[in-house]
C-alpha cells in the first residue's frame, strides 16, 4: 500500500479540553488509502514508513482542511446584478438574477473555496425551477461538479412549501399588487412552487445516488420558519430520522423573522421548532442572530448547533449574532461563508479574522473568541455539522485525509515574534498566497496555485463568454418583474416591528 508522509514544521492535529490545540512540532502525518494513519514526530515517521512519498517540510505548517458550514451559490448575487440590501429586499432584488449553469457556478465556487484551504463544503442549494426531474438536474449537476474537482460535500435541496418571497400566503401577496402585475408573479411563483411529497422525493433520490461516494453526503434543510408548514416541518424531522441524517435550517437571520414567528405561533422560532421535535444534536442553526436568551439556553440544553455568518450578516444587515454568549453556554459554533464573504469571495482565512475581530467586545474583562476558538469552529465544529462528524475537521489516526499545507515563511515574512502560539499567528496572518498544497482523501487537488484535476482559466473562460451574451427574453422580463416588485416588497415590512416585544437581551445589548 502506498504511504504519503505530510511534512512540516507545525501540523495541528486538532483540539483538546479547553479549546487547547493540539500541536506536534516537526511533525508529520502518515497517509494511507485516503485516511490518517498515524501523526507524530517527523522523524520517528520517516524511520516507520522508508518508502513513503513525502509532502512539505520544515518551511510548511500543516493543519486539517477547514470546513464552510454554509453555502449556496458560486457567482455572487453582487455579479449577478443584486447589490446588497437588508435581506427582506434582497430577495425580490434577486428576482433580476441572470440564469446559471449549475456546473460551471458550483466549479466557481469551489476554486475560491479550496485555494483558501476549505476541503469540506455544505452546500445548501435553496430553490431550482421546474419539474422535479428539473431540479434533480440542477442537484445533480452541483454535485457532479464537487466530484469533478475532488472537493468533499454535503449537498442539500432545501424543503419550501409557502411564502416564497414576503413573510406571507404568495396568493395573498399576488393580490395586493396592481393588477398588471399579478400574472406574472403568479407565474414566477409557479416555477417554484412544486409539492411538499416531490420535494421529499427528491431528497431521497439524492440519497440514494449518493449512497457510495466517498466525497459527496445529503444533508436535509428545513429551509426557514416562514417558508415552511407545520407539515413540511414532520416531513424534515421524518426524513432526518429515516437516513439518519443531519439537518440545516435557517433561523432568526433578522429581526423580522422573529416578528414573523411570534406573530404565527406566539412563541420565538426556536421553542416553536423545538415543540415539533427538531431541536437537538441532528439540528445547526444559520445564523441564529436574533435568539433570545432563553433560545440561547435552549440550544444549549438540547446539543443543537449554530453556523455563524459573520459577513453575510454584515453585508445584508441582519445584525451582530451573539457569539460569546453561544460560546459562554457551550453550543458548538460552526463558520459559514453563505453566498460570499465580506470581499465578495469565499476566502475562508479571512472570514476567521472576520469573527475574530467582530466579536471582541469593549472592556477589559469582556468575553472574546480566542484564535483557537476561532479556527476550531472552521475545522472540528464545522465538521460535526455535516454528516461527515468527526471524520473531517482533524487529523487524528482514522480520520479523512483533508489537510492543507500552508507556506510558513510567507505568513510570517518579514518578521514574526517567537512568543506568539503557532495558532495565533496563522489565525491573524495567513493569506491564500501562503496555501500551497491542499489533500483531500489524501489526493492532492490544489498545489502551487494550479487545481490538479480541472482547468480552472478554461472554467472562468467559459463563464465569461457566457455572460458576455445579451440578457435573454426570459432574463429580460424577469429583471423588469424584479423592479416592479421591489417597492411593494419594500411597503410590506412598512411597521412590520411595530409591537414586538423587546425582552431584557435585547434592552440590555442594544441590538433592538
Amino acid at each position: 500500500m502506498t504511504t504519503t508522509l505530510v511534512e512540516a514544521r507545525h501540523v495541528l492535529e486538532g483540539f483538546g479540553p479547553g479549546d487547547a490545540p493540539i500541536v506536534h512540532d516537526d511533525g508529520a502525518v502518515a497517509i494511507e488509502a485516503g485516511q490518517v494513519v498515524a501523526i507524530g514526530h517527523a522523524a520517528a515517521l520517516r524511520a516507520r514508513y522508508p518508502q513513503a512519498r513525502r509532502l512539505g517540510g520544515p518551511g510548511f505548517v500543516a493543519i486539517p482542511g477547514l470546513v464552510n458550514a454554509h453555502h449556496h451559490v458560486g457567482l455572487t448575487p453582487l455579479q449577478l446584478g443584486s447589490p446588497d440590501h437588508p435581506l427582506e429586499l434582497w430577495f425580490a432584488s434577486r428576482l433580476g438574477l441572470r440564469d446559471v449553469d449549475p456546473h460551471l457556478d458550483t466549479l466557481y465556487s469551489a476554486f475560491e473555496m479550496i485555494a483558501s484551504g476549505v476541503t469540506t463544503v455544505q452546500h445548501l442549494h435553496s430553490r431550482a425551477p421546474g419539474s422535479p426531474d428539473d431540479v434533480l438536474a440542477v442537484a445533480r449537476s452541483a454535485i457532479a461538479a464537487y466530484r469533478e474537482i475532488g472537493m468533499r460535500a454535503s449537498y442539500s435541496m432545501a424543503l419550501r412549501d409557502q411564502n416564497r418571497l414576503v413573510y406571507e400566503d404568495d396568493d395573498a401577496f399576488v393580490a395586493r399588487l396592481p393588477a398588471a402585475l399579478q400574472p406574472a408573479m403568479r407565474a414566477y411563483f409557479a416555477r417554484f412552487t412544486l409539492p411538499l411529497r416531490d420535494q421529499v422525493a427528491i431528497t431521497e433520490a439524492l440519497i440514494a445516488d449518493q449512497e457510495d461516494d466517498p466525497l459527496v453526503r445529503i444533508q436535509v434543510a428545513p429551509a426557514n420558519l416562514h417558508w415552511l408548514s407545520d407539515a413540511a416541518l414532520g416531513e424534515s424531522l421524518a426524513l432526518s430520522r429515516r437516513h439518519g441524517l443531519p439537518m440545516h435550517m435557517h433561523l432568526v437571520e433578522t429581526p423580522y423573522q422573529k416578528a414573523y414567528a411570534l406573530k404565527r405561533t406566539g412563541l420565538s422560532a426556536l421553542a416553536f421548532i423545538h415543540r415539533h421535535g427538531l431541536t437537538g444534536p441532528a439540528l445547526t442553526i444559520g445564523h441564529g442572530v436574533w435568539m433570545t436568551e432563553a433560545d440561547i439556553e435552549l440550544c444549549a440544553a438540547t446539543g443543537t448547533h449554530v453556523c455563524h455568518n459573520c459577513s453575510s450578516n454584515q453585508r445584508l444587515k441582519s445584525g451582530v449574532a451573539p457569539v460569546n454568549r453561544f460560546v459562554a453556554r457551550g453550543i458548538p459554533v460552526a463558520i459559514g461563508m453563505d453566498e460570499a464573504g465580506i470581499n465578495d469571495d469565499r476566502d475562508m482565512l479571512q472570514e476567521m479574522r472576520m469573527v475574530l475581530r467582530q466579536h471582541r467586545e469593549p472592556g477589559i474583562d469582556a468575553p472574546h473568541p480566542s484564535p483557537a476558538q476561532v479556527l476550531r469552529m472552521a475545522t472540528e465544529r464545522g465538521a460535526a455539522t455535516t454528516p461527515f462528524g468527526d471524520r473531517i475537521g482533524s487529523l487524528r489516526p482514522g480520520s479523512l485525509a483533508d489537510l492543507v499545507l500552508l507556506d510558513w515563511r510567507a505568513i510570517t515574512f518579514p518578521y514574526q515574534n517567537a512568543d506568539i502560539p503557532f495558532v495565533d499567528v496563522l489565525v491573524q496572518r495567513a493569506k491564500t498566497g501562503s496555501v500551497r498544497t491542499v489533500l483531500i482523501g489524501g489526493e492532492v487537488v490544489y498545489d502551487e496555485g494550479r487545481f490538479t484535476r480541472v482547468d480552472r482559466d478554461a472554467v472562468l473562460t467559459q463563464i465569461e463568454s457566457r455572460y458576455a451574451q445579451p440578457l435573454t427574453a426570459t432574463e429580460t422580463e424577469r429583471r423588469a418583474l424584479g423592479q416592479a416588485v421591489f417597492p411593494h416588497v419594500r411597503s410590506f415590512y412598512d411597521g412590520y416591528l411595530d409591537g414586538l416585544g423587546r425582552d431584557p437581551f435585547y434592552r440590555s445589548s442594544g441590538r433592538f
